[in-house]
């Protein structure tokens, strides 16, 4: 079953001379508890494509079905109520709340969508984590590849049919990028996840289980299954 799909998806900015096509006509799609790496270099359009996927910005023109559902036909609000519930995202920058503890951090999604938090489930995603022993520290108390596992925490919380997740492990070191991406294929397996990250970085994209290569706003090389 496919869980995201996109139908020749373009992002075009400026006109004339200054023209730059970031996507040229994508077409890509996803399968439930997939886990896939978009690779490609600096000014590819993966970040574009990325951006898109979650709604976070709008393509000049083409279709991205999430779920089953059209996201650009949405309004602004039904999209944000939409990207909260069904989107989770893992940035390079962890973007945490440097006032708020762990576990606060982690609920933080939910709280704003004022639903209740499955604690059963979030105690869970904690252990699995191994952030038990860390919930009421704050962020500057944490390593970098502590904080990289309460975003990916926090990106789970909501129980989103998607992770994007957008070069998660670029602040990090080689052994701390191998034990959270690590971490990620195996939540996204425990909790039947579907994760789509974007990487620059070949090594971290051989973790994933299929590889979908882009240059200069076209996918160049179909999926290359691992």
């Amino acid at each position: 079953m496919m869980i995201l799909e996109t139908s020749d998806l373009s992002k075009v900015y400026g006109n004339g001379e200054s023209e730059v096509r970031a996507l040229d006509g994508v077409n890509f799609s996803v399968e439930n508890g997939e886990f896939v790496a978009v690779v490609g270099t600096s000014g590819s359009g993966k970040s574009t494509l990325l951006h898109i996927l979650g709604g976070l910005d709008r393509p000049t023109s083409g279709k991205v079905t999430v779920d089953g559902k059209d996201i650009f036909s949405l309004g602004d609000e039904e999209l944000t109520i939409f990207r909260r519930r069904k989107i989770g995202f893992v940035f390079q920058a962890y973007n945490l709340v440097p006032v708020l503890s762990v576990y606060e951090n982690i609920v933080l999604p939910i709280q704003l969508d004022g639903g209740t938090v499955d604690k059963q489930y979030m105690q869970q995603v904690i252990k699995s984590l191994g952030l038990k022993e860390k919930l009421y520290s704050f962020p500057n108390q944490l390593s970098g590849g502590q904080q990289q596992r309460v975003a990916i925490a926090r990106a789970l919380a909501s129980k989103p049919s998607i992770i994007l997740a957008d070069e998660p492990t670029g602040n990090l070191d080689s052994s701390t990028s191998q034990d959270v991406l690590g971490l990620m294929k195996i939540m996204s397996r425990r909790f039947a996840q579907t994760i789509v990250m974007i990487t620059h970085n070949e090594e971290i994209a051989q973790l994933a289980e299929r590889i979908v290569r882009i240059e200069d706003g076209r996918i160049v090389k179909r999926e290359e299954s691992l």
